[in-house]
């Protein structure tokens, strides 16, 4: 089959924009060095050994320009890129065409909502286009890994408007504008939300989107797109007064991001907690000498404390855990957090603790200081969602994890028939399949094929014959 499909793709004359995986077998990825060690600066490029000295036997002046190494660019590489570059100019003519944003059964493809809070019901199976500029300001920690793969081969900054990313904003819309006639027919409220599901259903996706709503709607949102970086990388050190784990790299990078887009509240919100914060051993400099605790001015924002806690190394892990007891008691503003890859904090991390001169243990994501803080579901006044990533390579949990209600988990669909259709007729629109051979028998065969997976499908649409 796969022979067929290659043969298939090969002698089709329409491009389409991953037309490169097929003809170009994807290069494997370099694997990550271990974590205990810091990064170094990137080490200047060696002059070329092919170089050779002048006829009189003199170096090179050092104004005269050193010829860089050619690139080999192979005839197919060639027809790949001269075949994007043709499906970029003509996704780019018809970006404007209305005519041709057509749905299933006629109805528009794109909804006239202008905002994720305007959407409704009637708005479901229909897509919402966003400006890159506005994603990079609302989410400025980065996109999912499926939203960023969804926008290259797309060409376009636009996402489908699912049913279940409806009802997860609605309910936590009610939680903070509650309806003023409750009836039986409204489903109950919760407050902290798991999301699990088969790979590549759109759970990620549905997190972002409820995040840049949230901020839309004024509320101060701690947003983690990747929970798998807080257990890997950077330094770490083991914290005598609490036995646990700091690591201080990864405390003032989230620190940064939660600045980006909550400045202005956070220069409005005050310090509730007037207790020193405890110092750690920084970040490749060791422990801070003379002082051991950092003091809470009277006065100060919460802005100053996330200030502080990048500025100075060796009070990140403690500024982010105190953020994180202040963040309770807010009531200025709506407070959510948002984890993903939620589910690589109930493993081991990274790191590994020395045990003697050839053995060492691995250090479980619960025995670090940040994860030990932010991974508890159990606060009752909290707006907590987290979202578990089957590509992360962590494995199947089992279902009662600790410090997580049984009652939080929702199992998150993957695409129904009618969502389908609707993102079949959008890759028409994009022009990542044939017109020609769009039909709705075969649509629905690539439904079936993928299982409903959105990846899938995205990948088998231009096999479409």
């Amino acid at each position: 089959m796969l022979r067929s499909l290659l043969r298939a793709a090969a002698a089709s004359p329409q491009p389409y924009s991953n037309l490169s995986k097929v003809l170009l077998p994807a290069a494997n990825s370099a694997h990550l060095i271990a974590s205990r060690t810091f990064a170094s600066k990137k080490s200047k490029s060696k002059p070329n050994p092919t170089q050779q000295k002048n006829k009189g036997g003199k170096k090179n002046a050092p104004d005269e320009k050193i010829r860089s190494e050619e690139v080999s660019v192979t005839p197919t590489e060639e027809l790949v890129a001269e075949i994007e570059e043709e499906h970029r100019r003509r996704v780019a003519q018809n970006a404007g065409n209305k005519a041709i944003d057509v749905g299933p059964n006629g109805r528009p493809l794109f909804t006239s909502a202008t905002s994720l809070s305007q959407l409704s019901r009637k708005d479901a199976c229909h897509y919402i286009e966003f400006s890159k500029e506005e994603l990079e300001r609302v989410l400025p920690e980065g996109f999912p890994p499926g939203m960023e793969k969804e926008f290259e081969e797309s060409m376009r900054h636009a996402l489908l408007i699912r049913q279940s990313f409806l009802d997860l904003r609605d309910n936590f819309r009610r939680i903070v504008d509650p309806p003023m006639y409750p009836t039986s027919k409204i489903p109950q409220t919760r407050k902290k939300i798991l999301l699990d599901g088969p790979r590549s259903c759109g759970k990620s996706i549905a997190l972002s989107m409820l995040v840049h709503w949230a901020r839309n709607e004024g509320w101060l949102v701690l947003y983690v797109p990747k929970g798998k970086e807080w257990t890997h990388g950077g330094f770490f050190y083991k914290n005598p007064r609490t036995g646990l784990w700091d690591t201080p790299v990864q405390a003032a990078n989230v620190l940064q991001d939660f600045l980006k887009c909550n400045q202005k509240a956070l220069q409005e919100l005050y310090c509730k907690i007037s207790e020193p914060i405890p110092l750690g051993e920084g970040a490749g400099v060791g422990w801070m000498k003379g002082a051991d605790m950092m003091p809470v001015p009277e006065g100060s924002t919460l802005y100053d404390l996330v200030h502080s806690g990048i500025k100075q190394t060796h009070a990140s892990v403690g500024a982010l855990v105190r953020l994180r007891e202040e963040l309770l008691l807010v009531e200025k503003y709506p407070v959510l957090i948002a984890i993903d890859q939620y589910n690589s904090w109930f493993t081991f991390s990274e790191y590994e603790e020395p045990v003697t001169v050839r053995s060492c243990r691995p250090i479980h994501a619960r025995d670090l200081t940040t994860v030990n803080a932010f991974r508890s579901l159990m606060h009752k006044d909290l707006m907590m969602v987290g979202a578990f990533s089957h590509s992360t390579a962590v494995g199947k949990l089992r279902k009662d994890l600790p410090d997580v209600p049984p009652d939080t988990r929702i199992n998150f669909p993957r695409y129904s028939l009618d969502e389908a259709a609707a993102v079949c007729h959008y890759y028409v629109r994009q022009q990542l399949v044939n017109r020609d051979a769009f039909s709705e028998e075969n649509w629905k065969k690539i439904y079936y094929l993928a299982n409903g997976n959105g990846t899938e499908m995205r990948q088998l649409m231009p096999f479409m014959r």
